[in-house]
């Protein structure tokens, strides 16, 4: 009896360790796991786009004449009383911003020919005339001093160096008269250029001072100032001139025309 006892407590304490183990593993196997919830965004980052502001090649080209031969413009002016901003406007437009075939064989900036007793090189180039002949330079500086000196020592542009000191437009419309280019544009180029490329800072540098101009009012009746955008054919229509009579006004043989340039619409 006792034995039977003794079988039976064991037989109840090995029932209850059964139990508590099976307890243990069910609770291990009925832990909560962590859910976790991502949230979808539709926001895209930020781009940032930088601008940037496109040059010609022909821009880069005059921008390092400009750089190039400053100083040398402003040394005449000191010594000469041409405005620097004129004689690298001229040269710009003349050289082809020192890339020209004459200017590449001579280092003429300028056109110069060589004129009666010229003694140094020469080089010949087709021009008005086929094969005429120009001035050839070691040093581009002299041919900027030529230049000079070509204004300088001729009578029909004493007129020049009468006017107020930094007039660069004066300057640009006495050329013309004088008779230094045939072509009736060639002021309102060489205006264009110095505006563009700012050119009458340097100017202002010899001066010291900044030269005023005083501003042309425009006759609204019979002229019109040329804005960025405008052709001949869109003010012809706008002023109901055709082309060709608009170019009759204003005395142009092409049709090419610059900003700023003030155009007759009417006799």
């Amino acid at each position: 009896m006792k034995i039977k006892y003794i079988l039976y407590s064991f037989a109840i304490i090995g029932l209850l360790a059964s139990c508590k183990s099976k307890r243990k593993v069910a609770q291990k196997t009925t832990k909560h796991k962590k859910i976790v919830v991502v949230k979808k965004t539709t926001e895209q980052p930020k781009v940032v786009v930088k601008k940037t502001t496109k040059t010609t090649p022909i821009q880069n080209r005059t921008v390092a004449y400009i750089n190039q031969f400053k100083k040398t413009a402003m040394d005449e002016m000191r010594t000469y009383k041409i405005p620097a901003s004129i004689t690298l406007a001229q040269g710009i437009l003349e050289s082809g911003s020192g890339h020209s075939q004459l200017t590449q064989r001579s280092n003429n900036h300028f056109g110069i020919k060589c004129h009666k007793g010229w003694t140094g090189g020469k080089v010949y180039h087709d021009d008005d005339a086929k094969g005429e002949c120009f001035r050839k330079y070691k040093d581009p500086a002299k041919s900027f001093k030529d230049h000079s000196l070509f204004l300088v020592g001729r009578s029909r542009y004493a007129s020049l160096f009468k006017l107020n000191e930094g007039d660069y437009v004066g300057w640009a419309k006495g050329l013309s008269k004088a008779g230094y280019a045939t072509d009736r544009r060639y002021p309102a180029k060489l205006i264009a250029l110095i505006e563009k490329y700012d050119l009458h800072q340097y100017d202002t540098q010899v001066l010291g001072k900044e030269f005023k101009r005083k501003k042309r009012k425009v006759n609204s009746v019979t002229e019109y100032k040329v804005i960025k955008g405008d052709t001949l054919y869109s003010i012809s229509r706008k002023h109901g001139l055709t082309v060709a009579e608009l170019k009759n006004l204003n005395g142009l043989s092409s049709n090419g025309i610059a900003i700023g340039q003030i155009l007759r619409i009417k006799k």
